[in-house]
């Protein structure tokens, strides 16, 4: 070989096939990617999430991520899906729907991979900055709808003010999340006297909370959004400038509630509507929903430690029905609108342990000051409360964003604590 040979360069697909930092940072975009479109379709984020779960699959320490798994922010959700896994061996349902049943909970199989993931990523922060301007352009795109409607996306037949795609349930949950976490920023870029910026994210916030004012809003949103603002005064404020902050959005609350014809049509709906189910047995909303956990506590009363299985809900149901014809003791449903039900009527008191474990550990990996901790716990405590009166954790939207906020806050939390050793994890 002569002396003046140079080294043959290696093709840069084959430089770069194993290159860790390369599959991060393409991890990272697809994770980026799942969080921009889920404000506006359910099909991208089931093909970005697949594509960010093969990049980091490809360069995985798998004895770090296994040490990982032994935490209970990891086997605990894993647990769970496993539950709904096995509980398909004692349901009664079709085999179809006891397979359909299965899916809702497997996205909490994602969860390990992110906290694995963005304990070492730099870029978690990037993924709620899209989601953030996402939302931004969808309230945006809502107004314009509510001018235009036949700029929406929806059939014609399913469409309503103010919505481009999507419902107004899953609208309301983005808004009112994106809308509350702004508070902590807020708050401390006006400690740190940078009033432009602040005023800027004041304006933002504002802007979600008008718009669910005066456009769209879910009733689980208006019940959960005083609590979450309720949560932030009591972790990050004085106890004197959470009073002052109080009586302000009180009077500012009365003063929309006035205001907005929208706030008070929901508001006198509840009441309108429990009237209707004991008094006529309407199938409204309200009465819809005290029938569904009626029902569905005598089902868990039945089956108080297993539950009946996995997909055995609508067939619990058709057979509970009585009554002919459009009224609320004859309708039958595949979930009964509120989270814990839905887990007890399945998998009895094993799954609610499961659930309420898996919720408590992730709360307590948030506790502690700092944005990234307030996301995390946001994600967290709206999850707990909207599922008062839904199933959220067993939906795609809501769901996706339980698994996304948690797992990308918790492991820039991994990282902040302990660099990205695994086994910080939970600590």
């Amino acid at each position: 070989m002569s002396v003046n040979a140079m080294p043959v360069p290696q093709p840069w697909i084959r430089r770069y096939w194993r290159d860790r930092a390369t599959w991060t940072t393409i991890a990272d975009v697809f994770a980026i990617l799942a969080a921009l479109t889920l404000p506006w379709s359910t099909t991208l984020p089931s093909i970005f999430v697949p594509c960010w779960l093969g990049a980091v699959a490809w360069v995985t320490d798998w004895r770090a991520f296994a040490r990982l798994l032994q935490q209970p922010i990891c086997y605990l959700p894993l647990a769970f899906a496993a539950l709904a896994a096995v509980g398909t061996l004692w349901s009664d349902a079709a085999w179809g729907a006891r397979l359909w049943s299965v899916g809702p909970l497997l996205k909490l199989l994602v969860l390990p991979g992110l906290f694995y993931h963005f304990a070492r990523s730099k870029r978690g922060m990037w993924v709620f900055i899209a989601f953030l301007v996402s939302c931004t352009l969808l309230m945006v795109m809502s107004w314009i709808v509510l001018i235009d409607p036949g700029l929406s996306l929806k059939p014609p037949a399913e469409r309503a003010p103010g919505i481009f795609v999507k419902n107004y349930i899953d609208q309301s949950q983005e808004f009112a999340l994106c809308a509350v976490a702004l508070a902590y920023p807020i708050i401390r870029l006006i400690q740190a006297n940078r009033l432009r910026p602040a005023m800027l994210l004041v304006a933002l916030s504002l802007g979600f909370l008008v718009n669910m004012s005066f456009v769209i809003v879910s009733r689980t949103a208006m019940v959960t959004i005083p609590i979450m603002i309720a949560v932030f005064a009591l972790l990050h404020l004085k106890w004197r400038t959470s009073l002052m902050i109080s009586c302000g959005l009180v009077v500012l609350a009365g003063l929309a509630f006035a205001a907005s014809p929208l706030l008070q049509q929901r508001a006198a709906a509840i009441v309108i509507d429990y009237q209707m189910y004991k008094q006529q047995n309407v199938p409204s909303s309200v009465g819809l929903r005290l029938e569904y956990w009626r029902k569905s506590l005598q089902f868990f009363a039945a089956a108080p430690v297993i539950g009946s299985g996995t997909g055995s809900t609508l067939g619990l149901f058709q057979k509970a029905a009585s009554g002919i014809g459009d009224v609320a003791t004859a309708q039958v449903i595949r979930n009964p609108h509120n989270q814990t039900l839905a887990v007890a009527v399945q998998w009895g008191t094993a799954g609610i342990i499961l659930l309420y474990a898996m919720w408590f550990v992730h709360l307590r990996l948030f506790r502690g000051e700092g944005l990234v901790a307030w996301i995390g716990l946001l994600v967290v405590v709206q999850n707990i409360f909207t599922s008062l009166f839904n199933s959220h954790l067993f939906d795609f939207h809501e769901g996706w964003m339980y698994v996304l906020g948690v797992g990308v806050a918790g492991g820039m939390i991994l990282a902040e604590r302990g660099g990205t050793s695994a086994e910080r994890a939970g600590s």
